[in-house]
């Protein structure tokens, strides 16, 4: 059975809906990081920071939803 890392390798190479997923979840952590930097936000910063948040769970739930099925 192979392990997480491998499969995660495996799709990178095979999949380009999963790199994709990956190369979107890394921009979301990109820009949430520049959020987080700031002291203050302004309140349609502190929406976009959620909304980034919001999408930023959902590439990585179905990043692991990628995984899931390939091990079963």
């Amino acid at each position: 059975m192979l392990t997480e890392n491998a499969i995660v390798e495996q799709l990178r190479r095979t999949n380009t809906e999963f790199r994709d997923l990956e190369e979107s979840h890394h921009r979301l952590d990109l820009e949430l990081n520049e959020l987080q930097k700031r002291h203050v936000l302004t309140p349609n910063e502190e929406i976009e920071k959620k909304r980034i948040q919001k999408e930023k769970l959902a590439t990585k739930d179905k990043l692991a939803e990628f995984v899931r099925i390939h091990r079963d």
